[in-house]
């Protein structure tokens, strides 16, 4: 609105100027030429400062007289101009009606200072008319009802057109807040789909994945494996005597011991590697691109710092240790079920031979223990 309210100023003053042509037609080389020129010339600086002075800080709220004083400065031109111009009044009165309708619609206002410029506007040029023009009364009450009926139609048409602009800026505002509501509302519904998704994927109690979620991935990773013919290796975690933890220390203490188990095995394995909790105390780990070996070297690693744990105070004369069963090796046309069952009768057989062991498929090698 203040662009515009410059730029339709900026060229009414220019307009206004314009007509010094006109000035010089009516009266020729004269005093009063040069009179009508320095006051065309000052209106039309001082609108296009106003003009410039408004495009950059015309805050309506806080600036209004900056809005009026251009419409102020231009009718006191108009007004002006009759005495200084007596003998042309009928084509000035043509512009006293075009002002009147620019001040209304053309240019960008509130209704009250337009009303009040354009009455200030009306009543000046019918009293310099009346007493520089030397009129008739029937020619004044012909020029007071032409301007009557301008006013009429400009201050009705800008009042409809103001109604308007604050039925659209209300629409506008209802849907700006209902676009933000719309937004928020988006944005919960995808932090739900993460919480979501995070509950599904992840086991509630330690944050490992989910059986469902370790199913899905290490699938894609044996494939991969498969495809570019490199080992693949998988080993189930047992912790040993937990049903005697769960009763003799209470399930809680079962649940914490399952959490240090959880990040113990985190830390201790590589950033490719792949851990979920399969079910009660027992755990499984993906490990891509890792002969049986390699993977006996790393269950021995995890089995030695869970047996580390520091659990006196809650759990005294008790060490937590762990049984691992592994299978793996160069997979060929093994799927990820078969794996899984030989890595958990590895891990049985394991239980079965006195527990803290770590034990290789009999399928993918020979038995190993710790």
């Amino acid at each position: 609105m203040r662009l515009e309210s410059g730029l339709a100023i900026s060229v009414a003053a220019l307009v206004f100027g314009m007509f010094a042509i006109s000035d010089y037609h009516y009266i020729g080389v004269s005093k009063e030429l040069y009179l009508l020129l320095a006051m065309r010339l000052v209106v039309m600086v001082s609108c296009l400062v106003l003009a410039f002075l408004i495009g950059r800080a015309g805050d309506y709220n806080r600036r209004i007289w900056l809005h009026a004083l251009p419409l102020w400065i231009l009718a006191t031109g108009i007004i002006l101009i009759v005495p200084l111009r007596p003998d042309s009044l009928p084509t000035q009165v043509t512009a006293l009606l075009v002002a009147i309708m620019a001040f209304y619609l053309l240019i960008p206002n509130l209704l009250p200072v337009v009303a009040i410029a354009s009455l200030y506007l009306s009543v000046g040029f019918l009293t310099a008319a009346v007493t520089m023009a030397d009129i008739s009364a029937v020619v004044t009450l012909r020029i007071l009802l032409l301007v009557v009926m301008a006013n009429a139609v400009g201050f009705f048409a800008l009042l409809r057109l103001e109604k308007l602009q604050r039925k659209q800026f209300a629409l506008l505002e209802d849907e700006r807040v209902r676009n933000c509501q719309l937004s928020e509302e988006i944005t919960h519904r995808k932090s739900l789909e993460v919480q979501l998704r995070w509950v599904a994927e992840r086991d509630a109690l330690t944050g490992l994945d989910s059986r469902r979620h370790f199913m899905t991935q290490v699938q894609g990773l044996l494939h991969r494996s498969r495809h570019k013919r490199t080992p693949f290796s998988l080993f189930m975690i047992d912790v040993d005597h937990f049903k005697a933890i769960n009763d003799t220390w209470g399930h809680s203490q079962g649940d914490r011991v399952l959490t240090a188990m959880a990040e113990t095995c985190k830390r201790a394995l590589r950033p490719q590697d792949v851990i979920g909790r399969f079910g009660g105390e027992e755990f499984i780990v993906a490990l891509p691109e890792t002969h049986l070996q390699d993977a006996q070297i790393v269950a021995e690693r995890l089995q030695s710092k869970v047996s580390e744990l520091e659990m006196v105070e809650d759990m005294p004369n008790h060490r937590l240790t762990v049984t691992i069963g592994i299978a793996g090796g160069l997979v060929g046309e093994v799927d990820l079920d078969d794996l899984i069952q030989q890595a958990d009768r590895a891990l049985y057989a394991g239980k079965h031979g006195g527990r803290n062991r770590v034990v290789l498929s009999p399928k993918m090698g020979n038995e190993g223990c710790n």
